[in-house]
Formats: C-alpha cells, sequence, structure tokens
C-alpha cells in the first residue's frame, strides 16, 4: 500500500440549507453537478487515487475474479417452463457476458427459436440490460424493452417471432414492463417522469400506429405512488397498480375489449394495502384490512370488488407473515413466513387437507419459482441456503413427491458443502429485543476471536435478507472468514412489526440492532473489532454511515456500496427520483419533527473528527436510485475531518448505474476490488 500517496482533496464551496430556521452548511453541494467538468474531474481523481493505493491488490483481484468465475458453469441454462405450448429457456455460452432467450414449441426436443441473443444485443455498448419479455397470446409477437444506461429508463419494442423483424414500433423513456390483451395487438406500457424518474402513467399503444399518438389511458397524480400494468394468470383481466409505501389501488379491465375503461377494484385508503389474484369468478386478496398487521386472504366476487364485499380466507395471524399466495386449478399456494423462516403452505380447493413442504434446517430460504401455468398439480419452487446451492424442485402437489430439476453446479472441484457450518444464533438488542443472525464457516473454525467476520445487512423498505447461497463468498469463507447476515429491523424478516418498528421515527432501532449484532458476534468469540468487517447496500449503505458515526471502533473496515448517505437534503428534493414515494418510508422532512429526527442519524450530517475504520465506498455514475453525488460528497467530507490514517477509497464506475455492471462477468471484477479490500486489511495476499 502506497502511504505517501496524497489523496485528492474536493473543494470547499460552501452552500448554505435553512429549514425551519435550521442552517446547515453544505461544502460540498456543488458535486451535485454531473455536466460539470471539474466534478467528473475530481471523481476520476478519486478512481485514480484508489486504483494508486490498491495496486498491489491487482493481480490478487484478478485471481479472486479468475477464482469466482471458475466456479460458475459458463454454458449454463435455466430449468425450462412450459407456458401457452412453449417450453422458455434462458441460457449462457462460454466466453459470453450476456443471457440468450429462447424457445421450443411442444416439446424440449423441438428445434430451438432463438428470441433474443444479449451479447449481439450488446455489442459496442458500456451498460446494455433487456427486460420485460412478453409474448402475446397467439405467440406470434414478444414486446421488449432495453436499457443502455444503467438508469432503469428503458425503450420499448416489438418482435415479429415468425420472421425476426423487428417492428417500426418503438417507445422511449418506459420503465420497461408492457402487457398485451387477449386481441394481439394491444399493449399497454408505463412510462416515468422524464425528471423524477417516478412511473406515473399508463399508456395504450396498437401496433402500426404512431406510438407519440398513444392513448394515455391512466395518469397517477399523486407523487408519493408509482404505477405499473399487469395480467392476471387467468389472462381474463389487465389490471393497473398504484402503490405506494402504504397503500394501494388497483383498477382492473376485461383483456378482451381493450377499448374498455378500467374500473377501479377498491378505491386507495390510506394504509390499506391489498394485492389481488384472479381465479374462476373471484379475486383472491392478500391485505391488511381490519388491522391484519401481517396480512390476510380475503376474497370476493369479480363483479363486486368493493371491499364491504371482502370475506376471510384465510385470517389474520400475528405469528405468520402472509407474503403472497399462488392459485392453480386445484389448490391455493401460501408463501408464508414465521420466526424469521420461509414457509409453503398448500391447500387444496376440495378441502381434502392443508399441508406444509418440509425443510430441515435453521439458514434456509424457499420460495415460489415460476408458476405460469394454471391448470397444472407441480408447483415450482426454490430452495437454497448459506451452504447449499440454489435448486429448482418440481413438487407435485397431489402425489406430494418431488423431483429436483437442477441443483446449480458449483465448479472447481473444490466446492463440499459438508465442509462448512451453518448456524442460527439471537443477538440481545438495547431494548430486550431478540434479532437474529445467520452465519456460516468453516467447519475447522474455532471461536477465539481471531476469525475474521463480514457481517452484512439491509434493514429497510421491509425487504427481507434471505440466507442465499452466493458461490463468490466461498472466496473468504476458504481464506478463513466467516459470513453472516444481520436480519435487522426495518426488514420484515419476523413479521410485518419488524419493517414498522425500524423505520420513521423508530430508524434508529436499525442502526442500534446492528451495532448489538456486531457486539454479540464479538462477544461470543466469532471475531473481533480488530477483524470484523461491515457491508451494505444503498439503504444498507445509510446502515453502514449511521454504524460508523455511532460506533467506529467496532469494525476494522466498512463496504458502503451505493450508499444513501444525505438524507435530509435529498429527502427535501422532491425533483430527484424516489424522492416523494419514500415519504412513508423516512417520513417527510418538511415537517420539522421528521427533520429533526433525520438529522440526528443522516450519516453526512453526523460526520465529525474521530477515527473511522478503513472504508471502500463504491458508486455509479449514472445511479437513479442513489444519485452519485451522496456517496462523493460524504467521502470529501469524511476526508477533512476523520483523524485517523486509515485508508479511504471512492470507487465510481462511470459507466453505470444503480446495479453496478451489466455483464454476468464485469459485475465479479467489482465484487474482486471489493474481497481484495477486505482480505489485504487481513494481510491475506493469496
Amino acid at each position: 500500500m502506497s502511504e505517501n500517496l496524497v489523496p485528492p482533496m474536493a473543494a470547499k464551496k460552501d452552500t448554505v440549507l435553512e429549514k425551519h430556521g435550521d442552517k446547515r452548511i453544505d461544502s460540498y453541494y456543488w458535486l451535485n453537478d454531473r455536466e460539470n467538468p471539474e466534478v467528473i474531474q475530481y471523481l476520476k481523481d478519486e478512481n485514480t487515487y484508489y486504483e494508486k493505493m490498491t495496486a498491489h491488490t491487482k493481480d490478487f483481484q484478478q485471481q479472486l475474479f479468475d477464482e469466482m468465475k471458475a466456479r460458475i458453469k459458463e454454458d449454463d441454462e435455466s430449468v425450462p417452463y412450459l407456458y401457452n405450448g412453449y417450453y422458455y429457456i434462458t441460457r449462457f455460452e462460454k466466453g459470453k457476458e450476456y443471457p440468450i432467450f429462447s424457445r421450443k414449441k411442444g416439446s424440449l426436443t423441438a428445434n430451438e427459436e432463438i428470441m433474443f441473443d444479449c451479447n449481439e444485443m450488446a455489442k459496442g455498448k458500456a451498460y446494455f440490460k433487456l427486460s420485460g419479455l412478453n409474448v402475446s397470446e397467439d405467440n406470434k409477437l414478444v414486446s421488449f424493452a432495453t436499457d443502455e444506461t444503467g438508469r432503469r429508463i428503458y425503450t420499448l419494442q416489438v418482435k415479429n417471432l415468425e420472421t425476426g423483424e423487428i417492428l417500426a414500433d418503438k417507445i422511449p423513456n418506459v420503465n420497461g414492463e408492457s402487457v398485451w390483451a387477449n386481441d394481439n395487438k394491444t399493449l399497454f406500457y408505463s412510462t416515468k417522469d422524464k425528471k423524477t424518474l417516478r412511473s406515473d402513467k399508463i399508456h395504450k399503444h396498437v401496433l402500426g400506429t404512431d406510438a407519440k399518438k398513444d392513448e394515455l389511458v391512466y395518469f397517477e397524480k399523486d407523487e408519493t405512488f408509482t404505477v405499473y400494468v399487469a395480467k392476471t394468470k387467468s389472462k381474463k383481466f389487465i389490471v393497473i397498480g398504484s402503490t405506494s409505501t402504504l397503500t394501494s389501488e388497483f383498477q382492473t379491465l376485461n383483456a378482451n375489449e381493450p377499448n374498455g375503461k378500467f374500473k377501479v377494484f377498491q378505491p386507495r385508503v390510506r394504509g390499506l394495502e391489498y394485492n389481488i389474484s384472479h381465479y374462476n369468478d373471484h379475486f383472491y386478496i392478500v391485505t391488511n384490512k381490519d388491522k391484519a398487521t401481517n396480512f390476510k386472504v380475503m376474497k370476493t366476487p369479480d363483479n363486486a370488488t368493493a371491499s364491504s364485499n371482502w370475506v376471510d380466507v384465510i385470517p389474520h395471524d400475528e405469528k405468520v407473515l402472509i407474503e403472497g399466495i399462488e392459485i392453480f386449478k386445484n389448490y391455493l399456494v401460501v408463501e408464508e413466513r414465521s420466526n424469521g423462516l420461509n414457509k409453503i403452505r398448500i391447500m387444496p380447493w376440495d378441502k381434502s387437507g392443508d399441508y406444509y413442504l418440509p425443510f430441515d434446517i435453521e439458514t434456509y430460504s424457499a420460495e415460489t419459482n415460476t408458476n405460469i401455468d394454471f391448470d397444472t398439480d407441480i408447483l415450482r419452487y426454490g430452495y437454497q441456503s448459506l451452504a447449499t446451492p440454489y435448486s429448482v424442485i418440481d413438487f407435485n402437489m397431489k402425489t406430494k413427491t418431488k423431483e429436483i430439476k437442477k441443483e446449480y453446479e458449483v465448479l472447481g472441484g473444490k466446492f463440499d458443502k459438508n465442509n462448512y457450518k451453518e448456524e442460527r444464533v439471537w443477538a440481545t438488542a438495547t431494548d430486550g429485543t431478540k434479532i437474529p443472525i445467520s452465519v456460516v464457516y468453516r467447519k475447522e473454525m474455532k471461536k477465539d476471536g481471531n476469525n475474521p467476520l463480514l457481517l452484512y445487512a439491509y434493514g429497510s423498505y421491509g425487504y427481507s435478507m434471505e440466507p442465499n447461497f452466493d458461490s463468490t463468498i466461498l472466496s473468504l469463507l476458504d481464506r478463513g472468514f466467516i459470513y453472516a447476515i444481520a436480519h435487522i429491523r426495518g426488514g420484515e424478516d419476523m413479521g410485518r412489526q419488524w419493517y414498522e418498528d425500524g423505520k420513521l421515527l423508530k430508524k434508529k432501532n436499525t442502526f442500534t440492532d446492528f451495532i448489538d449484532c456486531s457486539k454479540f458476534m464479538i462477544e461470543q468469540k466469532f471475531t473481533s473489532s480488530k477483524h470484523l468487517y461491515a457491508q451494505g447496500g444503498s439503504a444498507g449503505g445509510l446502515l453502514m454511515g449511521a454504524v460508523v458515526n455511532m460506533a467506529p471502533e467496532l469494525y476494522n473496515g466498512v463496504i458502503a456500496a451505493v450508499p444513501f448517505v444525505d438524507v435530509i437534503t435529498t429527502m427535501l428534493d422532491d425533483s430527484i427520483p424516489l424522492t416523494t414515494g419514500e415519504y412513508d418510508e423516512w417520513g417527510n422532512p418538511n415537517d420539522k419533527v421528521y427533520y429533526d429526527y433525520m438529522k440526528s442519524y443522516s450519516p453526512y450530517d453526523n460526520v465529525k473528527a474521530q477515527d473511522y475504520p478503513n472504508m471502500l465506498v463504491t458508486t455509479g455514475l449514472h445511479d437513479s436510485q442513489v444519485q452519485y453525488w451522496e456517496p462523493a460528497k460524504w467521502v470529501a467530507k469524511l476526508r477533512t475531518l476523520k483523524t485517523d490514517k486509515k485508508v479511504l477509497y471512492l470507487d465510481t464506475n462511470m459507466d453505470a448505474g444503480h446495479g453496478g455492471a451489466s455483464g454476468r462477468f464485469e459485475a465479479l471484477k467489482e465484487l474482486a476490488k471489493e474481497f481484495s479490500f477486505l482480505l489485504d486489511l487481513e494481510g491475506i495476499k493469496k
């Protein structure tokens, strides 16, 4: 490591930000102009500094990349699924970065029809993503959307699958998804506000007509809501969904009548959340109606959809979170979560007896997979654990037998899941709440406090962190690391209340939970503060920013990926993508109560003169979720105030957005950088 290199120091240009009579001085506000050459130069200077400081790890990064890539089956393909007479397959070819989407008519031995070869489509592009594939009911056309910047702004097009021709219809600035009416010529799609990138409009396009004249079907005026369009599994209804953090509303249209008018299912009521599925002549609704905090299942006739007509199918249970349902001709399948674990419940419509799929360990995740076919006894689901690769399983709900269609291979000949031990342990939070932690490590590991440990968490939006298998983590485990996931409040890991207790004016529970989990891992001698590392991205990057301000002494190193760290400034700027829809998550700082609370934890506002851990901060210039300037400003401020001599790096991907690089192997190069950062701090050189 080159100790003599001087890190770049961004120029201080004070901007006074005032709200509620409170003045904040932001010396780096000017960094929010991506068109300013001085801003671009600063980001490049930080990249150069990072490259020079880590030059000694270049060979190791390449070794890690090669190692992670070697575990992945390059010429791989998905388990085919049958839909409307065709088997659909996604496959990869050796040495290529992008997927190939294909199908076979009627039989897996039929000739392959290549729908899209993304390797050809991505040629000459720094970023490429294909999304929203949707085949018309007559199987002749497919709508698709492409993004070439990483800002999740797509262009919608249509391909004739019989001739291979891309039709002249071309619609920019869409969200990605589109839905065919049953006439095979009418498409419904959503578009974004060009400034905020909020999905706010649903349009209707008829093939062969001028897209500029497409009918505006629905405009969502409430800036806290986003809209999307979908189709029921029964193929009977096209559905417009309007959702915010706490409220939802749906509209339906008979898919055979694309020129008809959408009908509101149940008008929005603040705090009422619901989702709908169609079966026979009824809608089945997953909802929190009647104070069902953990949700329940109700049903209503499809010609009488107001909530006054809804009746219970599965009542509310304070200990069981209902996460979703799958409807089949003969079965209702319910995805549940209890005691922090996934459960899959099978309920025959003929009431011949409910049962649960059996799972043995406590560090697994299981969820329903692709189940498009309505008239089948086969439920396809996925299963994995921290030490068990992902499997796709077909379960016969009638005979109760299962067939493992595929267990994803870990190549290289070195992996054996029996070499690893998985545990679920429970830390006690400051307020006495028990927080689960999923842990995996090599069996020979001793709990003597000398092990390096990477603790990962997210803790926002009710997003549960599943203990999923990740072959890349083996590069840490096999070098002596322990890997752990802290299932902190703010997620929904332990039910809906877990989320409610980690948002708005209870947001600090998320941060103190993570700190308490860190202390627990040290107390139990899994690790020590000399060997403890923390990682989080996006809202998990906010978590990282908060904990390094609150308890920096606990960590030797921290990775904050695309971190949301300038909470007040971002939440006061309703021109930034996503801001208005976030008020129910963080609060609206135009209200002084929320302003004051945010200011008390916002990482950027709470940087102070103290020692910080070694830190790697990453971002993307074209990020539409967390703007690049948040981590850039944060690093600039940390450089002026931190009192230690530990490393601080800002690595900006100048070509990508929130999700990082678009190719499947390019993303591994970014991961190799992160792992080499951790391993270098541990003195592990190979």
